[in-house]
C-alpha cells in the first residue's frame, strides 16, 4: 500500500471512530432523536413517546398516594436525600400491528448519574408496564384504563432520585426502542 493509500486509510478509520465516539453512551443502532421539553412527539421504531408530566411525587399529598402504591417491598424505603420522581409516559401506535413499549428507559443528570425506573408492582394501576401491548391504532395507556382516566393520561414510570442529582439539571430522559436497529429518544424533562 502506498503512503499516501495508508494516510487515506488511516484518516477514514479515524472519521469513523470519531464518529462513533460521538454517539456516548447510548448504544443505539438507529438515529437518536431529541426533544427539548416535555409533550413534544418523538418517534421511536414505530411508536410515538410524549411525557405527559415529569415531577416529584409527595406521599403524603392525596393526589399522589396512589401512584405509590405497589413499589416493591425492597424499594420503598426513602434515604436520606432521596425522594420520589414520577414520569406520565403516552405511546401511540399508528401502525397495522400491535406493538410492545420501550422497555429501556433511564434519566440522566448532568454529572453523568444514571437513574433506573422502579418495576411497580400490578395493583399499582397506573404503572408503565413495557409488556403490555399497544394494539394497533391505539394509544396507551389504553381508553378506559386508570392511566387514560388521569388528567395527565400518561402511564406512570416511577424513580428514586437523589436531592443532589434533581438540582443537577436539565435531567434527560432516555427511551430506547426494542427493534433493531435500535432508536433513541431523548427529552430535555421541565422540573
Amino acid at each position: 500500500m502506498t503512503r499516501s493509500r495508508r494516510i487515506c486509510a488511516l484518516l477514514a478509520a479515524l472519521l469513523v471512530s470519531g464518529g462513533l465516539s460521538a454517539c456516548g453512551k447510548h448504544q443505539s443502532t438507529g438515529p437518536i432523536r431529541t426533544a427539548e421539553t416535555e409533550g413534544i412527539y418523538l418517534d421511536i421504531n414505530d411508536l410515538k413517546y410524549q411525557v405527559q408530566f415529569s415531577r416529584q411525587l409527595n406521599p403524603a399529598d392525596i393526589q399522589d398516594k396512589p401512584y405509590l402504591v405497589g413499589i416493591p417491598e425492597q424499594e420503598r424505603e426513602l434515604k436520606s436525600g432521596e425522594v420520589w420522581f414520577g414520569i406520565g409516559l403516552r405511546v401511540q401506535n399508528e401502525t397495522e400491528e400491535s406493538l410492545r413499549p420501550a422497555e429501556a428507559i433511564e434519566i440522566e443528570d448532568t454529572i453523568g448519574e444514571v437513574y433506573e425506573p422502579i418495576e411497580l408492582e400490578q395493583e399499582n394501576v397506573y404503572a408503565y408496564r413495557s409488556n403490555d401491548l399497544i394494539p394497533a391504532r391505539e394509544t396507551y395507556p389504553l381508553l378506559d384504563s386508570p392511566g387514560y382516566d388521569t388528567p395527565s393520561r400518561g402511564a406512570l414510570v416511577l424513580f428514586k432520585l437523589t436531592l443532589t442529582g434533581l438540582n443537577n439539571r436539565p435531567l434527560e430522559l432516555t427511551i430506547e426502542g426494542r427493534k433493531i436497529p435500535k432508536q433513541t429518544g431523548i427529552v430535555d424533562l421541565d422540573v
